[in-house]
């Protein structure tokens, strides 16, 4: 495809504008597909944690990558791994549904030792009722069960809880 029929968006980017399936792969222009995420969204961190809770339920981990890409853009510097390792987490599940399931595990890899390194620089954002560790533990286990053994992967069915219990 050439740049002149290329989708943009107002500012020129390259924007893929095909409809995309529940794990964000792209569908055939007129096929019927679910609805993105909007970009660019500021929520407060318990908005984040609710709509990305409620789209990992829904076995849609790219679109709850997407709200959490949004809370890493958006927020305190200070924060940022927090977000961007429950994204990686979040992509991590994605590609293990998809069959890709040795970039799965390395994903959830990667965010596992991004939450780690977040807990530890910045013990507070415990306030959110983030379990941190009941994360980490989750990824590592997923990581460990799929990488390699070809073990099938529902995202919904292997969708973590973000926050501790009664949080």
């Amino acid at each position: 495809m050439n740049r002149t029929t290329r989708d943009r968006d107002e500012e020129g980017r390259a924007r893929n504008a095909r409809p995309r399936d529940g794990l964000g792969r792209p569908l055939p222009h007129g096929a019927e597909g679910v609805a993105r995420q909007p970009e660019g969204v500021v929520r407060t961190p318990d908005e984040t944690l609710r709509e990305a809770q409620r789209l990992l339920d829904a076995g849609m981990p790219f679109h709850a990558h997407e709200v959490f890409e949004d809370a890493w853009k958006s927020g305190p510097e200070a924060e940022r791994d927090l977000w961007q390792g429950l994204a990686q987490l979040a992509v991590g599940l994605t590609h293990a549904a998809r069959g890709n399931r040795e970039g799965g595990a390395r994903l959830l890899r990667r965010g596992a030792d991004r939450l780690t390194s977040a807990r530890e620089g910045a013990p507070d954002q415990s306030a959110y009722g983030i379990d941190v560790g009941g994360l980490v533990a989750w990824a590592r286990e997923l990581s460990d069960r799929i990488d390699g053994t070809g073990t099938e992967v529902d995202a919904a069915a292997e969708a973590p809880r973000l926050r501790r219990t009664g949080a």
